[in-house]
């Protein structure tokens, strides 16, 4: 009897010494978290004062996302201390500038100064617990693995978070490492459930992370929404 083995395509390249090509060979493309930190640059703009970001951070965050996209146009491939330097500053600008907002807003709510109607305060809430989640993302993104940069090129760093294509690697491209939508998810359902869902931190700096994201987004949403349902007649 002749028995014919079917040999996977992957296995027989790892025989030769050769691993299948990446999705992160190419690096992920620059545009999605471009366009999130511009929307949320664009949506704290819109805010009516004393909530609106402050001209002199929307100009920063816009001029060192620039100098990201100038100095890595395209695919993020390439890690140098300049880039992840000016990328870590962005996310802390957005952060920062957020925080503003945000402890503006808690101070409004309980002082009941100045004025504000119900559909504007879920306006200026949700603009800022957007704003929260997409900051987040960005810290998330950016320290997971060493970084977009890192995870093009193959990292062996440990990561900090376990997705659920790392369980199912049939169900996804050889190489698959997760990118900014991955982690914008995370952001958002963790900002959403106060907890992990389908994503789990394995890292003591992604669940103290995660921890002050949920404990934010509870924060907002409870004032916002409370103090809404006062105000509406």
């Amino acid at each position: 009897m002749v028995v014919v083995t079917a040999v996977d395509d992957t296995d027989a390249m790892s025989d030769l010494g050769e691993g299948p090509p990446a999705r992160g060979d190419v690096g992920e493309r620059r545009w999605p978290m471009a366009v999130a930190v511009l929307t949320a640059t664009l949506l704290r703009l819109g805010l009516p004062p004393p909530y609106r970001s402050q001209w002199p951070f929307a100009v920063v965050e816009v001029a060192l996302l620039a100098a990201l996209v100038i100095g890595d146009p395209g695919r993020i491939d390439r890690s140098t201390p300049v880039l992840r330097r000016l990328t870590n500053l962005l996310v802390a600008v957005i952060i920062v500038d957020n925080t503003f907002s945000m402890v503006e807003l808690v101070r409004s709510i309980l002082t009941g100064s100045p004025a504000i109607s119900a559909g504007l305060l879920l306006a200026v809430g949700g603009v800022i617990w957007a704003t929260n989640v997409i900051a987040f993302s960005l810290c998330y993104w950016e320290f997971d693995r060493g970084g977009p940069a890192a995870r093009a090129v193959g990292t062996s760093a440990a990561p900090a978070f376990v997705f659920p294509e790392e369980a199912f690697p049939e169900r996804v491209p050889p190489g698959w490492m997760p990118q900014y939508a991955d982690y914008l998810y995370l952001a958002f359902t963790n900002a959403t459930s106060f907890s992990p869902t389908d994503t789990m931190p394995v890292r003591t700096w992604a669940k103290l992370t995660m921890l002050v994201e949920a404990a934010t987004s509870l924060v907002i949403g409870l004032l916002v929404i409370s103090r809404a349902i006062n105000i509406l007649p």
